[in-house]
């Protein structure tokens, strides 16, 4: 459970995800980045299908001031980075990734920067060293979240942040089952800043980030915030029935007055799979929204833990507070 008490300075949540090459490097940068800060840092392994949870391990093992969390199965970036969260007991709270993309000399120019009466500090990337496609993927996700989300158009949603511990506590109150982090924080506060930090090339391997993900937080932001979807399926509903309203208007007339008859069976067929694809799309949207709600009010797991490892130097520092 998150802690009533803030006993650290920084908190620093990393969700990993097959990751194993990255790990020891992460901690190593980090103890150097926050030498002068108490801070803790929390590992959630997403179940990797390579060595990472040993790695995690095997730092918690040196002494590193590390929480290691091990989810059962994989439960997604949000959902670990949830859980993450739920063993925080920062006064602020640090979410980045884990492949050195984000570095960790950057978390105290976020940290001085949120210090100054802020909620949240995001970092933002000028020169993103990422694939086209998912630079694409960021600036669509971006614009609906201002649709969505009331997001200001000049803040762009970094997952590279750092939060104040009691935006996060009432973070942690949401019963969504499909979290999407940087949603919440719109929730919950509009206080939030943005600084200029360099992104950096990948430590090693590939992106686990896919273009299937990709999607998967677009349909988060858009079916977890917003009933837009919804509102969208009634107007074209609307519209295709005033449509054809005003086509068998016309066409009566035309058959009583100038005594014709239309022929061809390609305008129905065209209207049958037009009026066809637009119920079955406004089908999907509600089954999306009602699905939704069953697995919420069916009390399904947002993730499952099968281990938390703590360092002994953390032990002893929350034996002395």
């Amino acid at each position: 459970m998150y802690s009533k008490k803030s006993m650290k300075e920084i908190s620093v949540v990393i969700p990993v995800y097959n990751s194993e090459s990255c790990v020891r490097k992460l901690t190593e940068q980090l103890a150097e980045a926050l030498r002068n800060f108490d801070y803790e840092q929390i590992m959630v392994n997403d179940c990797s299908r390579d060595k990472s949870w040993e790695k995690i391990c095997s730092v918690v093992n040196d002494n590193f001031p590390v929480k290691a969390v091990n989810l059962r199965k994989n439960s997604g970036q949000d959902n670990a980075i949830f859980a993450g969260l739920l063993q925080a007991e920062g006064s602020y709270v640090v979410i980045m990734d884990d492949d050195l993309q984000h570095s960790p000399y950057d978390i105290p120019k976020l940290y001085e920067a949120v210090k100054k009466g802020y909620d949240v500090c995001y970092a933002d990337f000028p020169r993103k060293k990422q694939k086209v496609w998912k630079n694409m993927g960021s600036w669509l996700n971006g614009k609906t979240a201002e649709i969505i989300i009331n997001k200001p158009s000049g803040i762009y949603l970094s997952p590279f942040k750092i939060i104040k511990s009691d935006v996060v506590k009432l973070m942690l109150e949401s019963a969504n089952l499909f979290p999407y982090i940087d949603g919440l924080i719109f929730q919950v506060t509009k206080n939030i800043i943005q600084i200029p930090v360099e992104h950096h090339k990948r430590d090693s391997g590939t992106s686990n980030y896919t273009f299937h993900k990709s999607v998967q937080v677009f349909n988060k932001l858009l079916f977890g915030f917003s009933i837009l979807p919804l509102k969208i399926s009634s107007i074209l509903g609307f519209f295709s029935s005033l449509i054809g309203f005003i086509l068998a208007v016309y066409y009566l007339v035309e058959h009583f007055i100038e005594k014709s008859t239309v022929e061809g069976w390609t305008t129905i067929v065209l209207l049958i799979l037009i009026l066809g694809g637009l119920i079955l799309l406004s089908l999907g949207v509600i089954g999306e929204y009602i699905g939704r709600m069953y697995l919420t009010l069916n009390n399904n797991l947002r993730f499952s833990v099968s281990d938390i490892r703590i360092s002994e130097s953390l032990r002893r520092k929350e034996k002395n507070e």
